[in-house]
């Protein structure tokens, strides 16, 4: 009898072991999901900033012939954020990843910032309808993408202390689950890049 209560009780340690085991490994999964899906925000918003673009240089080109060298800048950075942007996709969390994404973005907006303060120069572009609404919906989109990075971020954040916090580590190290690095923007360039274009046409 005394042999069957003991066994027994292994059973239910065990298979407690087992429970906690499992949920946990669960809670690690759902929450690198979690981040995961809302990289695949940033992504939306990032794709919508890159179709605005070219509709923003299609517009300014009619009226200034003489900066060719600014809108093909836009270009170029537009396309080597675009390439940030898929090897961030193909890995979201990945330190390499994150930062190529960072740079691209920097890039793209300092492109940006330039073709929109050379655009002051021309009256009849401010003027011009098209233009104001594409200046409006890239300034949304920026508002957008803020608010994606910041919940990318949160999930992230979560994620890594999940796999860092007592007892998650013990599933987290055994199966993988490593760490993954936040969306950020370097300190020197954080006041331009955070805030929005100030667009004014």
């Amino acid at each position: 009898m005394g042999m069957v209560v003991f066994l027994l009780l292994m059973l239910a340690v065990f298979g407690g072991i087992a429970l906690w085991g499992v949920g946990t490994f669960n809670a690690l999964v759902r929450a690198r999901n979690a981040y995961r899906n809302a990289f695949a925000q940033i992504d939306v918003q990032l794709q919508r900033r890159f179709d605005l673009i070219p509709n923003l240089v299609e517009t300014v080109k009619g009226y200034m012939t003489h900066e060719r060298q600014t809108l093909e800048a836009v270009i170029a950075a537009r396309n080597a954020a675009q390439q940030g942007l898929a090897a961030a996709k193909a890995n979201p969390g990945d330190a390499s990843a994150m930062a190529g994404l960072t740079a691209g973005q920097e890039q793209l907006n300092g492109a940006l910032g330039r073709l929109l303060a050379v655009s002051e120069a021309y009256p009849e572009l401010k003027a011009n309808q098209n233009m104001a609404q594409l200046s409006e919906e890239l300034t949304s989109t920026e508002n957008r993408i803020g608010f994606a990075r910041q919940a990318f971020n949160d999930a992230v954040t979560d994620y890594n202390t999940r796999c860092e916090m007592f007892p998650g580590s013990l599933i987290a190290g055994p199966f993988n689950f490593q760490q993954a690095s936040l969306l950020e923007i370097p300190l020197e360039e954080r006041a331009q890049t955070r805030a929005a274009p100030s667009v004014r046409f």
